[in-house]
């Protein structure tokens, strides 16, 4: 049960027109619990949530679950190539895809869904802009200064004086500025007023010489300078010389103030660190902490999940997994124990066809089938065990005996069981029509959930299709079988007829494998026998006359994993229970009816 449908939108993972991804849906199977397993459902991705519907018919009823993936979080499975597990908080889904390449595209989709969900994502940014961000940015450098300077302020005086010394020296760059522009519009005027003057001298006194430039020579060999010096207050009323001293203690306190900011950061710097590695060293304890408890509560709050169930990777250690076992099959036994008690037999009249009917082979297309596996039973089933060392006596209670011949195949236990009985009072042709006949199977058969003919061949051959009733932590088990009755005659006339029905695996187009139930392979064989005591004087044969003699085998491959010490228990358990409720059940049948050999 897996992804049957892909994207119900384009096939594209991104809309071009919206910028938003596309809506997903289709068919995953979900784990829903112990008892009913995986289910198909139809999951549906879309406005960054994964919700799931019984089916895609259903959608307009509503979903039955919905998951945010702003907080999910998404672990592929570790050994299972088509599941990946869906978690928020302590809701976790469980889901499978048909194949490992649908996997990865649901999860590259709903990693896409969530990358696009929130303020994490580049156009949640666009939507939300950017002055949250900043408010955020602020609230935190405001909690930051708040703490680190709660105990000294000297770092914030020194900041506001440097504030106060910029304003102080950009008033007076801005002065001495003016007094460069005056000084050089001064020197400009006087240049062009001395090049005149010079000019117009030179007319009136032609003899005179200036050898030092600016400075005539008087009469006397003295000099007498042309231009009288400028004084700087007669530019705007600047004191040039106040102005430079101002200026440079200016920024000598802001060089001081520095000083002191640097000092200051330098010796906070330690207890920064210091702080900043308490931080670190609480958040990798806290995160620690964190992986441990989620690794806990997999372990316990889901417990029953599908990684409990069976499998060489499940997380149920051996001894866990057979006390689940047995103690799921003492309720079931309690409850058939109560349904017994409660429940009045109907009684089926079942016409039972002459026995020249079951000794034909057939014409239908298992017909050589059939007849191969009845042969090789009657060669080898009946054998005796006494000189065969491998097969080992488990059960012995009365006339009953079960043996057991240890098999394993790629780890999975495939123990063939053999048991033998006598039962007086019932005919091998009873014995053997009611464990076929499928009108009286519930009566008697107790593990059976359902099962129905999947096609009827012939008179004494039918298809049969049944599942059992799950045994937690057990996976539920199907079966697809055919299941012949066969009457064979006695070659020697001192020997009994034999009455035979066998069970064994077959394929058919209308009940295929799921993923819902592990599909086990069968060949099981119930051998039955009648022997005659004569009776006394001229007495009619009655039932106190008869007894049969069973032998009934089992090749069971149960077609998954699950512990060898489980399976062989069970199996020990539960055979010799199911030889003495159905013997139990054909004697009540026949009981005061007429024999019918």
């Amino acid at each position: 049960m897996s992804e049957k449908s892909s994207s119900s939108g384009s096939d594209e993972d991104v809309d071009p027109e919206s910028g938003q991804p596309v809506e997903l849906g289709g068919i995953l199977s979900k784990w829903t619990n112990y008892i009913h397993g995986w289910q198909d459902r139809w999951v549906v991705l879309k406005n960054n949530t994964l919700s799931y519907y019984k089916s895609e018919d259903e959608r307009e009823y509503g979903c039955r679950g919905s998951l945010c993936l702003s907080k999910a979080v998404i672990t592929p499975h570790e050994f299972d190539e088509c599941r990946f597990d869906m978690s928020v908080n302590d809701s976790v889904w469980y889901l499978r895809a048909e194949d490992p390449e649908h996997r990865l595209q649901w999860i590259e989709s709903i990693e896409l869904h969530k990358a696009e969900s929130g303020y994490g994502s580049e156009t949640s940014l666009r939507r939300h802009g950017s002055m949250l961000s900043l408010t955020s940015a602020a609230s935190a450098l405001s909690a930051t200064s708040t703490s680190s300077f709660k105990k000294g302020h000297r770092l914030r005086e020194k900041l506001a004086e440097m504030e106060t010394f910029r304003d102080i020296l950009c008033r007076q760059v801005d002065t001495l500025q003016k007094y460069f522009d005056s000084c050089a519009d001064v020197v400009s005027k006087d240049e062009f007023q001395r090049d005149t003057e010079v000019e117009e001298d030179e007319d009136d006194f032609p003899n005179t010489t200036r050898p030092d430039g600016e400075y005539n020579h008087n009469n006397n060999g003295s000099k007498e300078k042309l231009f009288p010096p400028t004084s700087p207050k007669g530019m705007n009323g600047i004191d040039f010389k106040g102005e430079a001293i101002t200026f440079k203690a200016t920024t000598a306190g802001i060089l001081s103030t520095l000083s002191h900011c640097i000092e200051l950061m330098v010796k906070r710097e330690d207890s920064w660190q210091k702080r900043v590695d308490k931080e670190l060293e609480k958040r990798r304890r806290v995160e620690d902490a964190y992986k441990s408890a989620m690794n806990e509560l997999k372990k316990k709050s889901h417990y029953g999940g599908p990684d409990y169930e069976e499998g060489p990777n499940s997380l149920i250690n051996e001894d866990e997994f057979f006390d689940a076992v047995e103690a799921a099959l003492d309720r079931q036994d309690k409850i058939e124990e109560q349904c017994q008690s409660d429940k009045v037999r109907i009684p089926r009249l079942t016409p039972v066809p002459p026995g020249d009917a079951y000794s034909t082979i057939g014409t239908h297309r298992y017909a050589t089938k059939v007849e191969e596996m009845v042969q090789n039973h009657m060669t080898y089933s009946l054998q005796d065990m006494g000189g065969d060392a491998n097969w080992q006596l488990v059960i012995e209670e009365g006339e009953m005996k079960v043996y057991r011949r240890e098999v394993e195949e790629n780890g999975i236990v495939l123990d063939p069981l053999k048991a033998t009985h006598a039962v007086k009072g019932v005919t091998g042709h009873e014995v053997c029509h009611y464990f076929w006949d499928t009108a009286v199977r519930l009566d008697w058969e107790t593990t059976i959930e359902n099962f129905n003919v999947v096609e009827t061949l012939s008179d004494n051959a039918v298809i049969v299709y049944q599942t059992h009733k799950r045994v937690w932590p057990a996976s539920q088990r199907d079966v697809l079988y055919l299941s012949a009755i066969r009457k064979l005659f006695a070659t020697n006339e001192n020997d009994p007829d034999t009455w035979l029905v066998c069970n064994f695996s077959v394929d058919h187009d209308n009940a295929a494998p799921t993923n819902r139930c592990v599909r086990a392979k069968i060949n099981v064989a119930m051998i039955c026998q009648t022997l005659v005591s004569p009776p006394e004087g001229d007495k009619e044969i009655s039932r106190d006359n008869i007894l049969c003699k069973i032998t009934y085998v089992a090749n069971v491959n149960p077609g998954g994993w699950a512990p060898a010490s489980v399976l062989r228990a069970v199996a020990k358990r539960e055979y010799p229970k199911f030889l003495k409720r159905f013997t139990s059940y054909v004697q009540e049948k026949t009981a005061g009816k007429p024999i019918l050999f």
